[in-house]
């Protein structure tokens, strides 16, 4: 029974960590996978593959390693001095988009409940500094009530949309966009996804005792991911062309659906900022605990308080900023990844609970350390 509930979590939580805000919103998805009309189901399963292949080998290669941060990670795939250099430069992308998370909080309370902007970065920091104090546990706790909660407004959205005319155009839809750039997207989404996702994943893959949890988590993530994504394109392809006007198109949808729904959609959107936030700084103060001699009570507010200072800059030109800049290293990463043996260097005795038959998909060998 503990082994399924961790799987549930460590599934909810995979899932809690990839959908952020651009998800929440709907932008991610119309814009790496909508927008190509007829492609994007096809692309979206070639992402869901992706994740569930890509996440469950990050997390099972950082278990096998003993990694306490994406530090370890990516010092394990590209050597000591490229991956702590590669490490460094992720903690800023992350500290960048840490505070674009903390400043859609602001912007969320500001719009949609007429509070100050200072107030929902407030409220935001505080909440995520109480829940940080519990760890990797409270991380896993949170995202096993958000995501349901995600889950069931996608197959509310779902049902909504079979009554719309037009509910089958996601099938038909056409793009002027080439198909190299419909089939390059979903590399790209899930490869900045996933380098975003590795703050969090690979703590939570040390802690977790048995490799079956990971495996089966993994794979319940993944697909996770993917019905979210096709319940969003399904959603959004009946209200194309004219969907594209809007800064959050799931929200159009959302509002026509009554108070209730809309009200239950905008707290969401913040639980999923506040999630991604929380998963962030915990994996950057992973990060920094290895790096700073300070004790581990000051990083985390100390982080913090940098977010805070940067969410001054507002949402959209943060976002202009950080995410393209990260989007071309994280193509690199995912590259690399893919090519990584999945077994630390031999000579040393394996960890417990050796790789199962389930494994072989993905080309796991035992696990051996020094």
């Amino acid at each position: 029974m503990k082994t399924h509930i961790r799987t549930l979590q460590i599934a909810f939580t995979y899932i809690g960590t990839i959908v952020g805000a651009g998800f929440a919103t709907g932008q991610e998805i119309l814009q790496f996978f909508t927008q190509y009309g007829s492609w994007a189901v096809l692309t979206i399963l070639l992402s869901t593959i992706l994740f569930i292949w890509l996440g469950t080998k990050m997390m099972i290669i950082a278990r096998r390693i003993e990694a306490e941060s994406y530090e370890d990670f990516n010092r394990h795939l590209f050597g000591e001095k490229t991956g702590g250099l590669i490490s460094l430069f992720t903690m800023f992308i992350l500290i960048g988009v840490n505070s674009i998370m903390l400043a859609g909080a602001g912007a969320i309370f500001q719009e949609h409940l007429g509070l100050h902007y200072q107030t929902g970065l407030l409220l935001t920091m505080v909440g995520s500094y109480f829940l940080l104090k519990r760890g990797i546990s409270g991380i896993l706790q949170m995202n096993s009530i958000v995501v349901p909660l995600m889950l069931s407004l996608s197959l509310i959205i779902i049902f909504n949309t079979l009554q719309v005319p037009g509910a089958e155009r996601f099938l038909f839809l056409s793009t002027d966009h080439s198909p190299f750039r419909a089939w390059l997207s979903p590399l790209l989404y899930t490869a900045f996804n996933l380098g975003m996702a590795q703050a969090v994943l690979v703590p939570m893959a040390r802690h977790t005792r048995e490799e079956k949890a990971l495996l089966r988590g993994g794979i319940l993530g993944g697909l996770g991911i993917g019905f979210m994504l096709l319940a969003a394109h399904f959603a959004m392809s009946s209200q194309m062309p004219g969907i594209l006007q809007f800064e959050i198109p799931m929200g159009s949808i959302a509002f026509r659906l009554g108070t209730v729904v809309q009200t239950i959609y905008l707290l969401l959107i913040f639980l999923e900022i506040f999630s991604t936030f929380v998963a962030d700084i915990y994996g950057v103060a992973m990060q920094l605990q290895q790096r700073l001699p300070l004790a581990p009570s000051l990083i985390t507010p100390l982080l913090m308080l940098v977010c805070y200072l940067l969410s001054q800059f507002g949402f959209s030109s943060l976002l202009s900023l950080f995410y393209p800049i990260f989007g071309g290293l994280a193509l690199i990463w995912v590259v690399k990844l893919l090519r990584a043996p999945t077994n630390p260097p031999a000579g040393t005795p394996p960890l417990a609970d050796p790789p199962s038959k389930e494994d072989s998909w993905l080309h796991i060998k035992p696990a051996t350390r020094k």
